[in-house]
């Protein structure tokens, strides 16, 4: 690539700007015009793409409307559409101070994403303002395409339809909440197309399209999800499957799971066979340092600057691939300290030893302490660090999330999380949940209540982790003996790498035994996990391509 071009790139990039495949374009055209829309808007219409789209859906039947702020693109999309001899205004102008008058057929394109972290100032104020005009409030950590969604409602008639290309956080981020509520309530017909391959190969983020017809003619309450492999197979949405969240605010990821296996969750939690890992406990996120490499030690660092007991704490090791076990025994946590990991982390108590007073020096000469979460405790070298966990939960995840048991002990840093059991099931939850919750339908779950960005990670954060679906503690213990009788083979299989066996023999005594599910719903319980998770390796693939 040229330097010119590249600048180019980096110039969209910044202010969020992707071109939309054709394919992707055309059919979006096609669905929200149909036969019968007249009045269409692009907003932030960069080169025009979608009025051009527009144009050879219904020809020169339509009155449209462009409208972009960067002062290029919309010289460049005037001169499109009069090479192309298509009548449309192009205007420049910020989306978000223009009022909409319910009077478009149709609002179609690709707003800009940008996320909260450079979307700040008098810019973000503009865009939730309009977002607030239009009767949804956003908070501080929406991007800018939420805004877009809701102030692009203003613009719609009664019966008008919305058609956009957006990240697939609107499925399920915190903030997109409201705007998840917006279109369930707000339309009578709600559909979302997903992807297994990335339409855009130079974003990192993943898109869906969302498509909503039937403005202020009644409230859908639900959503019909359709999947594609790539945009080349984006021919007709077909019939799709309907996912109705318990709340319209809710996230949509349970609707990749399908009927049948989201059908067979719900009916467990329902019955208190399954509950949210809540129930059991609360999940906390470890200590957060400010430089984990300078807090983190390892034995050989220890002996080498002469710290004594008193100025550390022990701890689980940075990462989570040593938590793939059952548990973290005593054993265990020696063999990574001989090997070298960093299981210890300095945290004295009190006054540090002079040993511990010269570390300190030095981390000051490095600017440790000028780090921000350092920068803002007093002193800045003592970490908050809450009481021991009985277990460990993975918090970033290739596969899936763990339940690791405790024995040793020991804290944990932020790379992972902990779990606080309630002090009535605290000897069953140490002893049996790691087994219980190494069952195909929690692994379902996780991908349901997790997030995945770029690169196919499955993240739980603390919240997201009190929802994880496990058995109850009711049934756990009725059937303890079971789980019992499987747990040192479990064990075994786990310590050779031979995970989905160990899973395989869980998911005999949990998903058959313990729910009571016949063949066939554990053969959709699988398909559905398996699906979901190989959308996500996919995703990762197309990243690293």
């Amino acid at each position: 690539m040229s330097k010119e071009l590249n600048d180019q790139a980096t110039a969209r990039h910044a202010r969020g700007a992707y071109f939309t495949p054709e394919p992707v374009a055309s059919f979006m055209a096609q669905w929200a015009l149909g036969q019968q829309g007249s009045r269409v808007l692009e907003p932030s219409c960069g080169e025009a793409q979608f009025l051009a789209a527009a144009h050879s859906v219904l020809d020169e039947q339509l009155d449209m409307l462009g409208l972009e702020l960067h002062e290029p693109s919309v010289q460049a999309a005037r001169q499109r559409m009069r090479a192309a001899g298509i009548n449309a205004r192009i205007e420049q102008a910020n989306f978000f101070e223009v009022s909409g008058h319910g009077d478009f057929d149709a609002v179609i394109g690709n707003p800009p994403y940008v996320r909260y972290q450079l979307h700040r100032g008098a810019d973000r104020q503009l865009s939730r303002a309009a977002a607030k005009a239009s009767g949804v409030e956003l908070n501080e950590l929406a991007s800018i395409w939420a805004a877009f969604v809701v102030h692009a409602t203003s613009f719609l008639a009664v019966g008008g339809r919305l058609a956009l290309v957006l990240p697939a956080e609107l499925m399920f981020v915190n903030y997109a909440g409201p705007v998840r509520q917006m279109l369930l309530e707000r339309f009578a017909d709600v559909h979302l197309a997903v992807f297994e391959e990335r339409l855009f190969a130079d974003a990192q983020e993943e898109v869906v399209l969302l498509l909503a017809k039937g403005y202020r003619e009644g409230a859908s309450g639900s959503l019909n999800l359709h999947q594609f492999r790539n945009a080349q197979d984006l021919q007709t949405l077909g019939e799709g499957v309907r996912h109705t969240p318990v709340r319209m605010s809710d996230r949509w990821t349970g609707s990749l799971a399908g009927l049948e296996a989201q059908g067979i969750l719900a009916t467990a939690l329902a019955a208190g066979r399954m509950a949210p890992l809540q129930s059991w406990g609360e999940t906390s996120l470890g200590a957060v340092t400010g430089n984990n490499k300078w807090f983190t030690l390892s034995a050989g660092q220890i002996h080498q600057l002469g710290l004594v007991r008193e100025d550390l704490i022990r701890i689980s090791p940075p990462g989570s691939r040593h938590l793939r076990g059952l548990e973290l025994s005593e054993e265990d946590w020696e063999k990574l300290t001989e090997h070298g990991a960093a299981t210890y982390m300095f945290r004295p108590a009190a006054e540090p030893s002079a040993a511990g007073a010269r570390l300190v020096a030095s981390g000051e000469l490095q600017n440790v302490d000028q780090a921000y979460k350092c920068r803002v405790r007093s002193p800045w070298w003592r970490v908050p660090v809450l009481s021991v966990p009985d277990l460990f939960m993975t918090y970033m995840n290739a596969d899936t999330p763990r339940v690791t048991a405790n024995e040793a002990g020991v804290h944990h840093i932020n790379s992972i999380h902990g779990v606080y059991l309630g002090a009535d099931v605290r000897q069953l939850g140490r002893e049996l949940l790691s087994v219980a919750s190494l069952n195909t339908l929690s692994m379902l779950g996780a991908e349901m209540v997790g997030r995945s960005y770029g690169g196919g990670i499955l993240k739980l954060e603390p919240r997201e982790a009190d929802q994880l679906p496990v058995p109850s503690i009711d049934l756990v213990q009725r059937h303890a003996k079971r789980l019992r009788s499987i747990k040192p083979t479990v064990r075994e299989l786990l310590q050779q790498g031979r995970k989905q066996e160990a899973t395989d023999l869980v998911d005999s005594v949990v998903l058959k035994q313990m729910l009571g599910l016949d063949r066939a719903a554990v053969a959709a319980v699988h398909a559905a996990r398996t699906s979901m998770l190989e959308r996500r390796k996919a995703r990762s693939k197309a990243v690293k391509g």
